[in-house]
């Protein structure tokens, strides 16, 4: 059966890092489908399972694209093509279980131990595929948390970033995204990588656990790092830094600015922008830690000096002194600004005259730049081929494309 993954029409297909590369994914919501997003976009074929209802992105509205699509969903599932099998039927399972068996990796999100009942976990896949790279995604992981629902917003809150999100005096807050989905679905995509370079060298697969919970505690870095090494429970402190000052923003005469003067050069470099040269040869202020620990003392001395001009102007004249900062921008301002850099953070998902318009992947490749060949499915869009394509022998290839 042909393939039109990795592949333009009237074209020959392109050589991606992941090309040959079959993803079972069985995850649904944020973390899963981020990870297997990213992975497809370098080649590897991602075959969605979902349900008769779909995934719950999809309804996860507004706000929608032209078309009513969901913008949720249509963020994190391009370049895969969409099944729906429901595990009750015994013949859709049957398929499942083919897909898993026939796939390089297999990733799911499922309660932990939700998959056995249906052959479709681990030791059961491993079985049928001992070459298997089996990656699962809890909220709290295997053990002891494993009935805890593993939803970001509950993460957020036992995992103490709440605490360290708001005003000092003020409630506690949630990051304005699903933080450790994301985290947890980019470590996924980093062990599934990993693995995949282990089996490569010795024909072994494996399976990977990661949890949100776990993505927490290594994403908050210097935070927890603080408990566990230094014995210090950090606190809200707003949009100010522990350790660092000034790393914030600070008003200007009309709008808020980000100043980051993270070492002693940049501090003197400010203070000669701002026409305070004194403050930077001040011995209050003469380390980080006397400027952290007088930041009360140095904040009104830079702010008498930044409520003199407006925003633009200091940041025009701080760039050009080699100070870190910039103004808040809304997301809107935030794409347009990227946009300006050259970033390109804009794509077309799709065929040309039916594509549609997406984010870029991050990662810039010289050789093997990241596709974006195919808009997200709709509900249920391949499954015909896909059945197909598993009832036909393995003989000549794993991946739709090698069979072709």
């Amino acid at each position: 059966m042909s393939s039109t993954l990795g592949q333009k029409p009237g074209t020959s297909p392109r050589t991606l890092p992941l090309d040959g590369i079959v993803i079972a994914d069985f995850s649904r919501v944020l973390a899963g489908p981020y990870a297997t997003m990213l992975l497809a976009d370098m080649g590897a074929e991602v075959i969605k399972v979902e349900s008769p209802a779909g995934d719950d992105t999809r309804s996860w509205v507004p706000p929608v694209r032209p078309d009513g699509v969901s913008t949720y969903y249509a963020a994190i599932n391009r370049n895969k093509k969409s099944v729906v099998l429901d595990f009750k039927d015994a013949d859709d399972l049957a398929v499942a279980q083919a897909l898993a068996a026939r796939a390089d990796v297999v990733i799911e999100n499922f309660k932990p131990g939700g998959l056995q009942r249906f052959e479709l976990d681990y030791a059961s896949v491993q079985e049928r595929n001992p070459s298997v790279i089996y990656c699962s995604i809890s909220g709290f992981g295997t053990a002891e948390g494993s009935s805890l629902p593993g939803y970001d917003l509950i993460v957020q809150a036992m995992s103490g970033l709440m605490s360290l999100t708001g005003g000092p005096d003020g409630s506690p807050y949630r990051a304005g995204i699903s933080v450790f989905d994301v985290m947890a679905g980019l470590h996924s995509t980093i062990g599934i990588l990993a693995a995949l370079r282990h089996r490569d060298l010795t024909g072994q697969g494996q399976s990977i656990e990661t949890s949100l919970m776990a993505s927490a505690m290594s994403g908050l870095v210097n935070q927890t790092s603080a408990y566990v090494a230094g014995g210090v429970t950090p606190h809200r402190m707003g949009n100010a830094h522990p350790s660092l000052f000034p790393y914030e923003p600070l008003p200007t005469a009309d709008d808020d600015l980000i100043i980051a003067a993270g070492n002693n050069a940049q501090f003197r470099k400010l203070c000669g922008v701002l026409d305070v040269p004194e403050l930077g040869d001040d011995p209050r202020f003469a380390e980080n830690k006397d400027r952290t620990e007088r930041r009360e003392e140095l904040r009104p001395l830079l702010v008498a000096r930044l409520k003199t001009r407006p925003a633009e102007h200091w940041f025009e004249k701080l760039n050009q002194a080699g100070v870190p900062n910039g103004p808040i921008n809304s997301i809107k301002q935030g794409v347009e600004y990227a946009q300006k850099l050259g970033l390109e953070p804009i794509v077309q998902v799709g065929p040309a005259g039916h594509s549609v318009p997406g984010v870029r992947n991050p990662i810039t490749f010289s050789t093997t730049p990241p596709r974006y060949d195919l808009a997200p499915p709709a509900l249920g869009e391949h499954t015909t081929e896909i059945r197909a394509w598993l009832a036909a022998p393995a003989a000549s290839g794993t991946s739709m494309k090698e069979q072709a």
